[in-house]
């Protein structure tokens, strides 16, 4: 089976496509109009070994929100439809990643429960002219569309292109344990309900 899905979403605000192949290499191509969140997005792919594309058209004469939180939402169902019902994958995750002076953990559970638990702090509004508060708003687009529970601690970090960029590379790291093909699950549903759906 081909853990696959694209996903086009159109509104007044974003016009949004995507295609994510969750058994790749980690090749990147990402467009959004917002150079720090493609630079957020290719690590995201890359230490996944996720091959995602995304081309997003957004309201950014407003701000950068519309466009970070939709395509949080689009890859967030692209990764529930290319998980398809779950069968064996490992489901859990977890990864205490540095970078630096910052040490970021994520935790994930792909349980068709819907949960982000954030405990990262920044020390300023803005990398850049990108909004710090927006990482945030991402990842709880993603967990909650594709039906995760997602825990991301931050342990240590004052640069805030170093925080951010470490909770990615957790996230990704995470979710690249937690997607592997258990070979001794012999294509069983990880769980005790016989239903990994919430």
């Amino acid at each position: 089976m081909t853990r696959t899905a694209s996903i086009a979403r159109a509104t007044s605000e974003t016009d949004i496509r995507l295609t994510l192949a969750l058994d790749g290499t980690g090749k990147v191509e990402v467009a959004t109009g917002v150079g720090f969140f493609d630079h957020m997005l290719t690590a995201l792919a890359r230490h996944s070994l996720m091959d995602l594309t995304v081309a997003a058209k957004g309201d950014l004469h407003i701000d950068d929100h519309h466009t970070v939180e939709d395509v949080g939402i689009v890859l967030g169902q692209a990764l529930r439809q290319a998980l398809g019902d779950k069968r064996g994958i490992r489901r859990f995750g977890q990864c205490l990643l540095p970078m630096d002076e910052a040490l970021a953990e994520a935790a994930i559970d792909i349980s068709g429960r819907p949960f982000l638990a954030w405990s990262v702090p920044f020390q300023r509004p803005k990398i850049g002219t990108f909004d710090t508060e927006l990482v945030e708003e991402f990842f709880r687009a993603f967990a909650f569309n594709s039906g995760i529970t997602l825990h991301v601690t931050l342990k240590a970090g004052t640069n805030a292109h170093h925080v951010a960029e470490a909770c990615f590379k957790a996230v990704a790291r995470a979710l690249r344990m937690a997607l592997e093909t258990d070979p001794r699950m012999a294509g069983e549903i990880p769980s005790t309900k016989g239903s990994l759906e919430g």
